[in-house]
């Protein structure tokens, strides 16, 4: 299968950054491989070759880490929705296609190499508020705890957010406002984290403005881009939160 790749290349031999086009023709490649096992295989051909791989991140390969972030073809994570790149193969793609890869472009998550991103604005975000510091013992036994049903698949539905930053890349304002909110509210949802809701909206919205994360502008690129569907009803209640917290 012939698959043509044009990778943004950026530090290194490549300091100022620019597009790199890559033609890959091999018996080996077929419509089940991965991107990201195509980008194996290139990397492996370039080292061959002395010249610098192409820089990119990944772990688990399951969807699940979130990664393996990256722009495919303009779109965060590739073209098909709730997908993030390491679940994407080349039977998505034709005989001859161009695949154009680059990293997520935002001012909090400033290019490190090639397609990797710096996202620990993420982390500090997370840091601000994203826990629940009442020391509650040990783990308590299943259901001993009442909890709504709807709470508690609301609850689970924003817990599966995996922190990739495709939120962030689809939005035109580069806004972090679907990740904090889905953070705030799987936490918000359950009686353990009810107590702090209010503070720690506040907490996370104050740490996501210093780290230079843009505005909400509901545009709702943020939920059809995210490789897990989160809704921007989050969103919604992040804002309740947080008002909220600014008058009482």
């Amino acid at each position: 299968m012939k698959i043509i790749l044009k990778i943004w290349r950026e530090g290194g031999d490549y300091a100022d950054g620019r597009f790199v086009i890559y033609p890959l023709d091999e018996p080996s490649i077929t419509e089940e491989f991965s991107l990201l096992e195509l980008l194996d295989l290139l990397n492996e051909k370039l080292v061959a070759q002395s010249q610098s791989p192409v820089a990119f991140e990944h772990d688990c390969r399951e969807g699940i880490c979130g990664s393996c972030g990256m722009m495919v073809n303009g779109y965060p994570h590739g073209p098909h929705t709730e997908t993030s790149v390491c679940q994407l193969h080349l039977r998505s793609f034709q005989e001859g296609d161009t695949i154009i890869l680059e990293p997520f472009r935002a001012k909090a998550f400033p290019i490190i190499r090639d397609l990797m991103c710096d996202r620990t604005a993420f982390d500090r975000i997370i840091q601000a508020g994203g826990y629940v510091s009442v020391n509650v013992g040990q783990a308590q036994d299943a259901n001993s705890i009442a909890v709504p049903k709807d709470n508690a698949d609301e609850a689970m539905d924003a817990a599966t957010c995996i922190g990739c930053g495709a939120c962030v890349a689809a939005c035109p304002n580069a806004s972090a406002m679907l990740f904090t909110a889905a953070k705030v509210s799987h936490l918000a949802l359950l009686p353990q984290g009810e107590p702090e809701t209010r503070r720690r909206a506040q907490a996370m919205i104050s740490q996501m403005d210093r780290e230079g994360f843009g505005s909400c502008s509901n545009t709702t690129a943020c939920e059809a881009e995210c490789p897990k569907g989160i809704s921007i009803k989050n969103i919604t209640r992040l804002n309740q939160q947080y008002l909220r917290a600014t008058f009482t």
